[in-house]
C-alpha cells in the first residue's frame, strides 16, 4: 500500500450539501422532504477540512444546494483545477434506479417521475467518469445519503480500459441497498458528525485511519439506518487494499485537563465561598454539615456546576490572506490563561472563517437584512458564514466603505477599534536573481515594475485577485495610479487564465513550474515572505522585497459588529469580545502576530515581538498612506471595466500567398477559430479579411459585435461562402492603421480590455519598413490598443522585423511558427475576453 501526502499541491475540496429541494412531498414528483441537518454537515466539515492542514487557504468550495448545472460547473472547474489531492462530499438525497443499480445524486431541483424518470439528479456514473478525468493524482469521495454503498459496486462495474478510476476512493456513510435517516434539524447527521470529530482531533488522520475509527464509533454509538438496522459505514474494499491518502494534519490538541473528583472540587469551591463568607458563612456550613444537609448546602452555596459547561463560540470573519495568521492567533487564545478559567475550563471558543473582500463589504454594507433573512438570490450566510460578531479587515478604509454603504436601515452596526493592531506592507517579492536593478524602496510601483522589466524582458508580475484579496487590491491602487491608463497598467501583469483568490494560494501555486517560479515577481504582503503560511513543504525560489511607496499596506483592524435582534447574550458576547481584543494587542497577542511576520502598527514599523528581518528584507519601513474607502470603491470599479466583456478584432491575411497556409487546424482560419475559446458570449470581436493595395484594403468576415460559436466557425469556415484566399496582395500597413483607428474608437469611452491579433504569412511585410512601419509604431504607441502580430513562418518575430517592432510599440506580443502558435494565441485572446465559462 502506497501512501499519499498532498501537503504542499495544489489540492481542492468540493463539499456538496443538498439541504433545501424545490419539489418535496406531499408533491407526487416531490423527494422525501427537506434535509436541514445537512447545513451542519457542510459547516462542520468545511471547518474541519480548513483546520486540517492539507488544503490551503481558498481550496475549500462549500455548494449549497445547487441545481446539477451547478454541481457539474463545480466539479469540473475542481477536476480542472486539482493537481494533488481532489476531495468530494455529497449529502441530499439519493435514489437507485433499476435495471443497472445506477446511483443518482439528487440536487435542488430533483424530482421524481413515473417509471424511473429522475430530472434534477446526477448518476455517480457520470460523476466517476469526470473524477477519473481529473488531474488531481488521487481523489477521495465521502458520501452521506440514501444509498451510498451502491456506490463501490458502479465503481467495479465502471468501464476504464485505462485503469483511471483506481486513483478514486470512496468511504461511503452506509452499506449497500440501505437507506439512512434525514438527521435532526439542529446538529449534522452521524456519519459527517462522526467523520468531522476524526478529522479535527489533531495530528496526522490518513483515510484509511478515518474509516476505521469512524466506523468503530459508530458501532458503539449504535446509531441506526431505517427499518432499525444498523448503520455502518463503507469503504471501496475493505480491509484497506489500496492507496492511503493524507487527509489532516493539524496541530495535535493540548492534553485535557485533568477533572478533579467530585469531592477535590466541592472543597476547593468550599473553600472559595468560606473565604468569601467570613466566619458567619463557616458558622453556616457547620450547621449546614450537622443537620446532615451538607453536602447540599456546600453546593448551593458554592454554586458548583460539575463539568466544564461548552464555551460561548466568537465567530470571527477576515480577509483570506490574513485568515491562516488569525486562526494561528485564535489558536493561542483559545489555549492561553486569559481564555482558562481557575478550574481548567475554556472561556470561550473562537471560530476563524474567511470571504473575499469585496464580497465581505457588500455583505455588511448593503446586504445585512438578508443576511438575518436570506433571499433566493442573495444569501449572505450560504455564501460568506455565519454573522460575525468580530470582523477583521486587511485594512480600516473597508470598514469605511461598509458605512458609506449603508443607507437604508442597518441590520449591522460596526464599531471599530480606534487604529489597527498590526501592519504588513505590500511589496514587489521579485527573485534574487532577477531583482539587482530593482531598487529597493523610495519608488513608486509602475516605476519598480518598470526597472524589473528592463532587467528582464521576460521577468512577469503577478497578483491574486483584487475582488477577492485586500493585499491585491491595495497593489491594484499603486499600479493605476493617479489618472493611468488601466489597459497599460493590466498589460503589465501576467495572466492565464483566473488569478489567484488571495496572495497565500499564488505564493503555494508558483513552485508548480519551477521556470515561472524563478522568472515571477509576486505582489504579496510582506509577512507571507516571512511565514511561508498554508505552503508546508513547497520551496520557493528565495526573494527580496521592494517596497513601493505608494502602496497602502495591511492594517487589520478589530472591528465589533452588533447585530438587530441579537442582544439575548449581548453581554456575555461582549466580554468574550474584550477579552479576545486584550490578548490580540497583549504582549502575548503581538509575540504570536510577530511570529506570523508582521510589523507594528505605530512608530518605525518594525517587526513584532523584537524579530530581525529576514534576508531580503528590511528591518524597518516607513509608512504609506493608509488605505482611503474612496479611492479604494474606484479602483476596483476600474478592474472591473478592465476585466469584463473585451473587445478583439482579427485581422486575417487573404492575400493569394496564404493558400498554402489555409487549411485545416493549422491553417489561418483554423487558428482564429481555435482561439475563440478565450472569449466569451459578452465580448465582442470581429474579423476582417486583408488584401488589396488599391482601394479598399479589407473586407469584414465577421461583423464587430458579440457571436455564437456556431456563427463564427460559419464565417471562418474556409471555402465558397466562408473564408477564401483572394487573387491579391495585402497591404499590412494600411490594414494596420485602419485596425487601431477603428479599435481606439470603440474603447474611447471605457476601459475595456483590447486586442488587435494580425494573421499573417509575412510575404507582404515589405509594404511595412521605413516611414510606413515608423508611422505604425507611432499609431500603436498612442492608441493603448496591445497588437499580436502572428506570423505562420520562422523568423517572423526575428530583432528588428517589423512584427517584432508593431508589437514591442503596442505592448503586444510577437508569434512565429518557432513558437506553439495556438496556445500562445489563445493565451493572449482570454487575457482579453471573459473566457466560454
Amino acid at each position: 500500500m502506497s501512501r499519499f501526502d498532498p501537503r504542499g499541491k495544489v489540492n481542492r475540496a468540493l463539499l456538496v450539501g443538498v439541504s433545501e429541494y424545490d419539489h418535496t412531498a406531499p408533491d407526487p414528483q416531490g423527494v422525501n422532504g427537506q434535509l436541514p441537518a445537512v447545513r451542519h454537515n457542510r459547516m462542520l466539515l468545511e471547518d474541519a477540512l480548513n483546520r486540517g492542514g492539507v488544503f490551503g487557504a481558498g481550496e475549500v468550495r462549500a455548494l449549497p444546494s445547487p441545481t446539477p448545472d451547478d454541481f457539474s460547473g463545480a466539479l469540473r472547474r475542481a477536476c480542472r483545477e486539482a493537481r494533488g489531492l481532489l476531495l468530494l462530499y455529497f449529502a441530499g438525497h439519493a435514489v437507485t434506479s433499476t435495471p443497472g443499480d445506477e446511483l443518482h445524486l439528487q440536487m435542488r431541483t430533483a424530482r421524481v417521475l413515473t417509471g424511473n424518470g429522475l430530472p434534477g439528479s446526477v448518476t455517480f456514473s457520470l460523476v466517476l467518469g469526470e473524477l477519473a478525468e481529473s488531474h488531481a493524482e488521487q481523489v477521495v469521495v465521502i458520501l452521506d445519503c440514501c444509498y451510498a454503498g451502491n456506490a463501490a459496486g458502479i465503481w467495479h462495474r465502471f468501464d476504464d480500459p485505462k485503469r483511471k478510476k483506481h486513483k478514486v476512493l470512496l468511504l461511503m456513510s452506509v452499506q449497500p441497498n440501505r437507506c439512512i435517516l434525514g438527521g435532526d434539524a439542529d446538529i449534522a447527521t452521524p456519519f459527517t458528525r462522526e467523520v468531522a470529530h476524526v478529522l479535527d482531533g489533531g495530528g496526522e488522520v490518513w483515510l484509511s485511519e478515518l474509516y476505521s475509527r469512524v466506523k468503530q464509533r459508530m458501532a458503539e454509538a449504535k446509531y441506526k439506518a431505517e427499518d432499525n438496522d444498523s448503520q455502518r459505514p463503507q469503504a471501496l474494499a475493505p480491509p484497506w487494499d489500496s492507496d492511503d491518502v493524507l487527509l489532516a494534519a493539524g496541530p495535535a490538541l493540548p492534553p485535557p485537563v485533568p477533572e478533579p473528583s467530585w469531592l477535590r472540587r466541592v472543597l476547593d469551591r468550599a473553600r472559595k465561598a468560606v473565604a468569601r463568607l467570613g466566619r458567619t458563612g463557616l458558622a453556616a456550613v457547620l450547621a449546614l454539615l450537622a443537620t446532615g444537609a451538607g453536602g447540599y448546602g456546600v453546593l448551593v452555596l458554592t454554586g458548583d456546576s460539575g463539568p466544564c459547561r461548552p464555551p460561548l463560540e466568537l465567530r470571527v470573519l477576515t480577509d483570506p490572506d490574513l485568515e491562516p495568521a488569525m486562526r494561528a492567533a485564535a489558536d493561542a487564545y483559545l489555549a492561553s490563561d486569559a481564555n482558562t478559567t481557575d478550574d481548567g475550563c475554556r472561556r470561550g471558543g473562537v471560530t476563524v472563517y474567511s470571504a473575499g473582500a469585496a464580497h465581505a463589504v457588500t455583505a455588511l454594507g448593503e446586504d445585512s437584512d438578508p443576511w438575518q433573512q436570506p433571499h433566493e438570490d442573495v444569501n449572505p450566510q450560504r455564501d460568506i458564514g455565519p454573522q460575525p460578531d468580530v470582523w477583521i479587515p486587511a485594512t480600516r478604509a473597508d470598514a469605511d466603505r461598509v458605512t458609506e454603504a449603508q443607507v437604508e436601515r442597518v441590520f449591522a452596526r460596526l464599531e471599530p477599534d480606534a487604529g489597527p493592531f498590526a501592519y504588513s506592507p505590500v511589496v514587489l517579492a521579485v527573485p534574487k536573481g532577477l531583482g539587482a536593478d530593482v531598487p529597493p524602496t523610495r519608488r513608486s510601483l509602475s516605476e519598480l515594475v518598470a526597472a524589473l522589466k528592463r532587467s528582464d524582458s521576460k521577468a512577469e508580475v503577478r497578483r491574486a485577485d483584487p475582488e477577492f484579496s485586500e493585499s491585491a487590491l491595495l497593489a491594484t491602487v499603486g499600479l493605476y495610479g493617479d489618472g493611468a491608463d488601466v489597459r497599460g497598467a493590466e498589460q503589465l501583469i501576467a495572466r492565464a487564465g483566473r488569478p489567484e483568490p488571495s496572495a497565500v494560494r499564488l505564493l503555494c501555486t508558483l513552485p508548480e513550474d519551477d521556470a515561472a517560479d524563478d522568472r515571477s515577481a509576486v505582489l504579496v504582503p510582506e509577512f507571507l515572505l516571512r511565514s511561508g503560511v498554508g505552503c508546508h513543504s513547497v520551496t520557493r525560489a528565495e526573494r527580496t522585497a521592494a517596497y513601493p511607496d505608494d502602496v497602502p499596506g495591511l492594517e487589520p483592524t478589530f472591528v465589533r459588529v452588533r447585530w438587530e435582534g441579537g442582544d439575548r447574550d449581548a453581554q456575555a458576547r461582549d466580554d468574550a469580545v474584550d477579552r479576545f481584543r486584550a490578548w490580540l494587542t497583549s504582549e502575548d497577542g503581538r509575540e504570536v502576530l510577530g511570529e506570523q511576520g508582521f510589523r507594528s502598527a505605530t512608530g518605525e514599523r518594525g517587526l513584532l515581538a523584537g524579530k530581525a528581518a529576514d534576508q531580503g528584507l528590511t528591518d524597518s519601513v516607513p509608512p504609506a498612506d493608509s488605505a482611503d474607502a474612496t479611492r479604494l470603491d474606484r479602483t476596483l470599479e476600474r478592474y472591473g471595466n478592465a476585466h469584463g466583456p473585451g473587445r478583439v478584432l482579427f485581422l486575417l491575411d487573404s492575400s493569394g500567398s496564404m493558400a498554402g497556409l489555409w487549411d485545416g487546424p493549422s491553417g489561418g482560419p483554423g487558428i482564429i477559430e481555435q482561439t475563440l475559446t478565450g472569449l466569451g458570449r459578452g465580448d465582442e470581436y470581429g474579423v476582417w479579411a486583408v488584401h488589396g493595395v488599391r482601394g479598399p484594403t479589407h473586407t469584414e468576415l465577421l461583423d464587430f459585435g458579440t457571436h455564437s460559436r456556431p456563427a463564427a466557425e460559419k464565417a471562418l469556415r474556409p471555402g465558397k461562402g466562408g473564408a477564401e484566399v483572394r487573387d491579391a496582395e495585402a497591404d499590412p500597413h494600411a490594414a494596420l492603421l485602419d485596425a487601431l483607428a477603428f479599435m481606439r474608437e470603440r474603447g474611447a469611452g471605457d476601459e475595456r480590455p483590447q486586442l488587435i491579433v494580425y494573421l499573417t504569412d509575412g510575404e507582404d511585410d515589405g509594404r511595412l519598413t521605413g516611414d510606413r512601419l515608423r508611422e505604425v509604431e507611432d499609431r500603436a504607441r498612442e492608441s493603448g490598443v496591445p497588437v499580436a502580430m502572428v506570423t505562420l513562418k520562422s523568423g517572423g518575430c526575428d530583432r528588428d522585423r517589423p512584427g517584432t517592432r508593431v508589437a514591442e510599440a503596442a505592448q503586444g506580443r510577437c508569434l512565429d511558427a518557432g513558437d506553439d502558435l495556438v496556445p500562445a494565441l489563445r493565451d493572449e485572446v482570454a487575457r482579453t475576453g471573459t473566457g466560454e465559462e
